[in-house]
């Protein structure tokens, strides 16, 4: 009897096209996907809003574990001066200096919006056994993407390419309110950047109508402040040479001035809070105030507050002088002043970095996902990789998909944090056999026009 020798199963097409090393950080994140779930619930389920300084403390002390495991340098470093709980850094120098490819910075953040009193505290899964679906404070904003990033360094630990990387890792304890001044708070994030030659935002990865988006710029958050004086004195006396316009009647020509003067691409200037009349009281974080006042009392005071949001450090230079030179245009007998928050800067799209999305679109033809397009930037908000994004290249989301972020309900897709694992993972371990000197743009040129 002639006997067949026994065909093997087929592989997925993917593995057609990946590398040893990368089949196996592949098989390593689908294997592992319920304990990458598991550790996600664990996040979730400890409160970490900013102020919470022990509940962000309490997620680095859980990610160190993980980091020191994977062969990580870890330090804590407390953030008292700014009066926040601390940033963690990590660091995995190349064993061979030179010989690890391109130095990766990996950013994150421990903390979420939730703060203690908040209503919005557990992690729940929807559907039955491991369900599609999980919400919790954080799920997606942004302890899925910590999970994601432990994951695929973990991947890449049990492939046996991890060693040959040079990666430092820094998550901040503040990413939601971050103290000040950055030059504090922000401080070691921009000492790693200038021995870093790319870096990677684990914040969430946007998904639009199904589809998965790379980002490469975020725009900046900055806060404005006015304050307004003027003559008092009764109504009748409104807009007469003696008393004129009245504080109010100030800011409000201020604010028309803004919405008729300002507009331009990717700028937007909001109204947050006001305030005007006879008092005006604002507390020393300027989100909540009182005022009084009476009908037939000219207002001698009033105060408005805002952000704009900008795609580039030099927009928000010259939106500013413009915002000054309208308020120094004063009504008669009134006065005001503005005065701009230290907020987020912006990261700018830059052709390095859509050389960088170039590459994360490889890997993910390798592994048979569809291609990212960019991200529009007036889609996302501001984020810590933007306080590097002058000194590297970088890409700005990488991390976990969901819906809903800073707000109750808030949720992750469950079955793209593997998807999301094994891109992220495939990137990193080609970065570090990147010739450390290589031209990332030569390497991955534009094919269109972008």
């Amino acid at each position: 009897m002639l006997l067949m020798p026994l065909l093997a199963p087929t592989a997925p097409a993917h593995t057609q096209q990946l590398s040893e090393p990368e089949h196996a950080i592949v098989s390593y994140i689908q294997a592992n996907e319920q304990a990458s779930n598991d550790l996600l619930k664990k996040l979730v389920e400890i409160n970490s809003g900013t102020r919470n300084l022990e509940g962000v403390r309490a997620i680095g002390k859980i990610i160190t574990e993980q980091l020191d495991d994977l062969g990580f340098q870890t330090k804590w470093i407390p953030m008292d001066e700014v009066k926040r709980a601390g940033n963690l850094i990590a660091e995995h120098p190349c064993p061979a200096p030179g010989k690890c490819g391109k130095r990766m910075l990996l950013i994150g953040h421990m903390d979420t919006v939730f703060e203690k009193d908040s209503p919005f505290q557990h992690y729940t899964v929807s559907g039955t056994g491991n369900g599609n679906i999980a919400t919790g404070p954080g799920t997606n904003d942004m302890k899925g993407g910590l999970v994601i990033m432990l994951y695929a360094l973990k991947a890449m630990q049990a492939a046996g390419v991890l060693k040959q990387t040079d990666i430092t890792i820094v998550l901040s304890g503040d990413e939601e309110a971050h103290g000040e001044p950055a030059t504090i708070s922000r401080r070691d994030m921009i000492a790693a950047a200038k021995h870093s030659d790319v870096a990677l935002e684990f914040e969430g990865t946007p998904r639009v109508n199904g589809v998965f988006y790379g980002s490469v710029s975020r725009r900046s958050s900055i806060t404005w402040r006015i304050k307004a004086t003027g003559e008092t004195g009764h109504s009748s006396g409104i807009f007469s040479e003696s008393k004129g316009d009245g504080a109010i009647y100030e800011v409000a020509r201020i604010l028309d001035a803004f919405r008729t003067q300002l507009p331009e691409k990717y700028l937007t200037y909001n109204v947050g809070l006001i305030l005007g009349g006879t008092s005006v009281s604002v507390d020393s974080e300027g989100i909540s105030g009182s005022a009084t006042g009476k009908d037939n009392i000219i207002a001698p005071t009033a105060y408005v507050s805002g952000d704009i949001r900008t795609i580039s450090n030099e927009q928000s230079d010259r939106v500013e002088a413009k915002m000054k030179a309208i308020v120094a245009q004063h009504l008669p007998k009134t006065n005001a002043t503005i005065e701009f928050g230290e907020g987020y800067p912006a990261m700018a799209p830059t052709e390095e970095s859509r050389a960088l999305l170039r590459m994360l679109n490889e890997a993910n033809k390798s592994l048979d996902f569809p291609e990212m397009p960019e991200l529009d930037p007036m889609k996302r908000g501001a984020g810590d990789i933007a306080f590097v994004a002058d000194t590297l290249p970088g890409l700005a989301g990488i991390g976990a998909t969901g819906e809903g972020a800073h707000a109750p309900g808030e949720t992750v897709d469950l079955s793209a944090q593997p998807i999301n694992t094994e891109r992220a993972a495939l990137l990193m371990y080609r970065l570090s056999k990147v010739d450390a000197n290589a031209d990332l743009k030569s390497l991955y040129p534009a094919t269109s026009p972008q």
